[in-house]
């Protein structure tokens, strides 16, 4: 399943959003910029995810060439709306994404691991 945001916000046609089954968690890999024009369609995409219920989401950034603060504001809405029902995890690597998860205290919030295969094994232990 891939979305784009192109529908509710035209110029916004930046960020797509793809959906995945993985070693018993549900991955959402995002690519592009993630910022206030863009926030909105990754935010719909995580719930109409976590509406499932899956035991695990993991959110993968590392095709995410910028993420604003809209977008940190979206991943840690995601956090508060799991629960105790799924556990979340992010994946990022790199300047555009793991360095401000971390300047901002987020990787203390939810896991962070720079990559997808790090991401499941943490999930496969718990």
């Amino acid at each position: 399943m891939t979305n784009t945001s192109g529908d509710a916000y035209p110029l916004a046609d930046t960020m797509t959003t793809t959906v995945a089954a993985q070693d018993g968690a549900t991955v959402l890999t995002v690519a592009g910029e993630v910022d206030l024009a863009t926030a909105p369609a990754l935010e719909n995409a995580i719930d109409a995810i976590l509406s499932g219920k899956p035991a695990a989401l993991i959110i993968d950034l590392t095709a995410v060439s910028f993420l604003a603060s809209a977008g940190m504001a979206t991943l840690v809405a995601a956090h508060q709306r799991a629960g105790a029902t799924t556990a979340i995890a992010v994946v990022a690597e790199g300047p555009a994404t793991s360095r401000q998860l971390k300047m901002t205290s987020l990787d203390q919030v939810f896991a962070l691991h720079s990559t997808l295969e790090a991401a499941l094994a943490a999930l496969r232990q718990r």
